[in-house]
Parts: structure tokens; C-alpha cells; sequence
């Protein structure tokens, strides 16, 4: 069986308190919860483990719905290791995967990692139709040999913190909202592909990023962001729309950086979000959007210095 092959890329030495989901985003009710498992699991002596998946389950199982992801694997990765847990194993999620039963994956689970224990989200199920929750699994828990933790869901001045709730917040360009239930700036990395030089026939060159068909993004508009290039924060301002002044088009995700000469071309850039300065519009003449994004570089260069001032950040201008 392929699942039985891809939980044997780790071999536990010891034995093992767990975890299972997507984790989109490792928002604060996901840090929360595996801050949980990590304590406990040093508690007991065993190891700390995330199962996770590649692609999203509601991919599998209603594929005609079309979900955007916070993260994608290698940053959930990444940041799940970084909170201290001791090993993370993505799975395929296949028609296989979705037609076994609660009790054959614990079963797995139990044979190829030495689960002791799990702690799972609340609404947490596993299995085909979703049999496993948290109630059927602690009575499978008392038959088989491992303990059940449902922990309680994290809220945030009145919002209960929900990947769905983050993707709502983004898509209305609510920055301040998403970094309060992320526990972070949102940010976006992808590749830097050749654009149509009109930024520098206007006098502000972008970088124009390739951040893949299933990356969230947020509302179309201008925001003040921070590009990471090597080790320096530069300042920047980018762009997320169609460009309705010259046409429409295809959404693009476009970064201007302030003061910057280097090329970027073919090189992966990361933005951090930090403010929306203004929704997108369509200008009378380019001489217009021109003065506007003068406009907008002077605001985010201060909205900037104002927070390296108040963070301690060194942001290079």
C-alpha cells in the first residue's frame, strides 16, 4: 500500500504523540495545538509528529470545488519544524487514502509511526465519511492502545481562527485582520518571470511574481509590502490586480522596489504584506496613474520607516 510507503520515510526510535491535518497557513489555533503536542510529547518521553498532506483533501473529495492554500507544503513544512516539532510526513491524499476507515489508518499510524497518542483541532475527523471524531476515536484509543486530546479552537478578539476565516479576511484586503489570526504578516514567494516592461516605461520597474494558480491572494489593490532579497528588507510597494488602466487582464502580482537596481529575473522573491494603501481603479491617462504611484511610494516609504521605528527593523531606503 502507498500510504504504508510514505509513513515509513520516518523510522521512530522512540514512541510517538501525533497529529493529522492540513494545517493551512499554521495559523495561531495551528501553533496553539502544536505547541500542545510538542510539551506533552517532552513530557512523556516520546517523539512529536505532524502527519500532514501534499494536496488538500477537499481536492480528492469534491474536486469541483476549487480551494486556494495560505501555504504551500514547503512553508507549512517549514514553519511546523520551526515551532519545535520533531518530524512532519506529508501523505498523497488519494481515493485511496479517503476510503479507508477510521480504525485501518489509526492502524497504520500505530504499526509504521508507535503512535501513543494523538491531539486533534475541534470538528476533527478522520476516515472514510468521516467516522473517526474525536468521541468514536477514543473509544478505538481504549481498544487499541493510544490517548485522544480534542483541544478547543483559539479566538481572537471575537474571531474563532479558521483557515476559511484568514482566506475571507485576505480576500478583503483586510491585512491587519489576517496578521492578527495568522500570528504573522501574510506573505507571498514565487518565482520572478518577465513581465511587459510597462513599470519601466512609467519610471517604477516591478518585479512581477509568479505565485502559482492555487496561491490565495488578496483583493485586488496597492499595498505597502517588504521584499526579502538574501539577507536586506527592502522596501516596496506591489500591485495585485488587472491593471484596468491599460485593458484588463490576467491577475498579476507585481512589486515595485524602492531604490533597487539589481536584477531579479528567475530568482524566488518573498513580499510580506504590511498595509493597503488603496484599491485598484482604472486612471483617465497614464500621466495620472503616474502621480498616483509617486503618491503611493512617498506613503509607503513613511508607513514603513514608522514601523522599522517601532519593530526594531532595519529596512534598507
Amino acid at each position: 500500500m502507498y500510504i504504508a510507503e510514505e509513513l515509513t520515510q520516518v523510522k521512530p526510535q522512540k514512541e510517538t504523540l501525533l497529529t493529522i491535518g492540513v494545517f493551512d497557513g499554521v495559523h495561531i489555533g495551528h501553533q496553539t495545538l502544536l505547541a500542545r503536542l510538542r510539551d506533552e510529547a517532552r513530557e512523556e518521553g516520546f517523539l512529536s509528529g505532524v502527519v500532514t498532506f501534499r494536496c488538500h483533501p477537499q481536492k480528492v473529495l469534491h474536486p469541483g470545488h476549487k480551494l486556494m492554500w495560505l501555504s504551500d507544503l514547503d512553508t507549512r513544512v517549514e514553519l511546523i519544524r520551526a515551532l519545535g516539532i520533531d518530524f512532519v510526513i506529508p501523505l498523497a491524499f488519494t481515493q485511496d487514502l479517503a476510503k479507508l476507515s477510521a480504525r485501518e489508518f489509526v492502524q497504520l499510524l500505530k504499526e509504521h509511526l508507535k503512535m501513543r497518542g494523538l491531539i486533534v483541532g475541534p470538528d476533527f475527523a478522520l476516515g472514510k465519511n468521516r467516522e473517526g471524531n474525536a468521541r468514536y476515536l477514543e473509544l478505538l484509543g481504549k481498544e487499541m492502545g493510544f490517548t485522544v486530546e480534542a483541544v478547543s479552537p483559539v479566538v481572537v478578539n471575537g474571531d474563532v481562527i479558521s483557515s476559511s476565516a484568514i482566506r475571507a479576511a485576505l480576500a478583503n484586503g483586510d491585512v491587519a485582520k489576517v496578521r492578527r489570526l495568522f500570528g504573522r504578516p501574510f506573505s507571498l514567494t514565487g518565482k520572478v518571470v518577465a513581465g511587459d516592461q510597462r513599470g519601466k516605461t512609467l519610471g517604477f520597474p516591478t518585479a512581477n511574481i509568479d505565485v502559482g494558480p492555487d496561491q490565495a491572494l488578496p483583493g485586488d489593490g496597492v499595498y505597502v509590502t517588504v521584499a526579502y532579497i538574501g539577507k536586506d528588507l527592502l522596501p516596496s510597494v506591489t500591485n495585485i490586480g488587472v491593471r484596468p488602466t491599460f485593458g484588463g487582464g490576467r491577475r498579476l502580482v507585481e512589486t515595485y522596489i524602492m531604490d533597487y537596481n539589481g536584477k531579479l529575473k528567475g530568482q524566488r522573491l518573498t513580499i510580506e504584506l504590511v498595509y493597503k494603501l488603496r484599491d485598484e481603479k482604472r486612471f483617465i491617462n497614464v500621466d495620472e496613474l503616474k502621480a498616483q504611484m509617486k503618491k503611493d511610494v512617498n506613503e509607503a516609504r513613511k508607513i514603513l520607516e514608522t514601523r522599522a521605528k517601532k519593530q526594531g527593523e532595519h529596512i534598507k531606503s
